[in-house]
């Protein structure tokens, strides 16, 4: 068969099927849209739920699945609630976007804000963003403002902004303080069900700004609302140990490498976390860089997930607790993975393994290889 046959095959198909709705479209009786906001899409959400074979068989969870938020458009999970509270600003008469962020929700609002042509500023704590997370800011035009004092401070600021707004420059601030953030963001507990065909036994989740565990836990109480599914997951929230205070008796010091990205020393879901712990029986819990790290290597090589450093607190907590007896082994686990290894090239740089130096010919290589 041809190649243009195939194609044509293809088109056919398409057209038969419809085209691939939008996030806003798909889910959109569990979402405050109206005929006023708009489709906005750059393809957030279908994010793959991988059936992680060998890495639950090294940490003796055979039913370990993994949610790889890192596949939309911006390379983390806060698209899908940006894209809700960016068509809900702009059904509002918005022009411009304001957040404060470590660096996912920068790149997200500068990339949608870009989309929308929206004017987007975006107030970061000096020196504490990776560089993958910057650039992509940068390179969607935002207005990139520098400030000390941690997350804490920049969000501090951006909400003293828009608490004394000037009419010369109004903005619409698009934080997880903002309650289309943690409904967009919700539309991934939809999708794991869908995946599973109904709701896992547990579900491990990175833990910063607390913005996603309890989107996760409103998305899952929706869906059994609906009578979609019948049960709710136990919760387990993971934070870098040098950034934990949600952790109870917990000492947060200053950070070091991982916990550096997701340091915030007053979360501003903080409450709402807590009661997704509570109500879900569930936990949240410390891991150390050194468990992170170890997660991310394994996440690489043993199932080719390429994750950022900080996503794969899930796997780390999940390992830790299930070494201790704390979880059963054999239930069906989602840890989510909340972005892509390029948002953080130096890390990868560090943990990478090093080139081997070979001669250019097949038995040049083969000594290099030892073979």
């Amino acid at each position: 068969m041809r190649m243009s046959d195939v194609l044509r095959q293809l088109r056919q198909q398409q057209s038969r099927a419809g085209a691939r709705p939008r996030l806003l479209q798909r889910f959109e009786a569990f979402l405050p849209v109206d005929a006023a906001t708009p489709l906005l899409s750059l393809g957030e959400g279908f994010t793959p739920l991988i059936h992680a074979r060998t890495l639950g068989r090294a940490i003796g969870c055979p039913m370990l699945h993994l949610k790889v938020e890192g596949q939309n458009p911006t390379g983390s999970f806060k698209d899908r609630g940006m894209v809700l509270a960016v068509a809900k600003a702009i059904g509002e008469g918005s022009r411009a976007l304001i957040c404060a962020s470590t660096g996912n929700t920068a790149a997200s609002a500068a990339a949608y804000g870009a989309h929308a042509a929206l004017d987007v500023v975006v107030v970061l704590p000096r020196g504490q963003v990776a560089a993958g997370k910057l650039l992509q800011a940068q390179a969607a035009g935002a207005r990139v403002v520098a400030v000390d004092g941690g997350f804490d401070g920049a969000l501090r600021a951006v909400r003293e902004l828009i608490d004394d707004p000037d009419p010369r420059h109004p903005m619409t601030l698009v934080n997880s303080v903002n309650p289309f953030r943690i409904e967009g963001q919700k539309t991934a507990a939809f999708e794991v069900c869908e995946d599973l065909g109904g709701a896992p036994d547990y579900l491990a989740i990175p833990v910063g700004n607390a913005g996603n565990i309890t989107a996760y836990w409103k998305g899952f109480g929706d869906y059994r609302s609906a009578g979609l599914v019948e049960t709710r997951p136990i919760m387990l929230g993971f934070q870098a140990a040098g950034a934990a205070p949600l952790v109870s008796g917990y000492r947060v010091e200053e950070p070091t490498t991982v916990a550096t990205a997701i340091r915030i020393g007053d979360p501003a879901s903080g409450p709402a976390a807590l009661r997704a712990r509570d109500e879900s029986s569930g936990r949240i819990e410390a891991v150390t860089d050194e468990e992170i790290l170890d997660a991310y290597r394994d996440l690489a090589r043993y199932e080719g997930i390429f994750c950022e450093p900080a996503s794969a607190a899930s796997v780390a907590g999940v390992r830790k607790l299930a070494a201790q007896g704390a979880i059963d082994p054999g239930a069906t686990i989602v840890c989510v993975l909340t972005g892509h290894g390029l948002k953080d090239p130096d890390t990868a740089r560090r943990e990478a393994l090093p080139a081997i130096d070979a001669e250019p010919s097949a038995a040049g290589v083969r000594r290099a290889l030892g073979w």
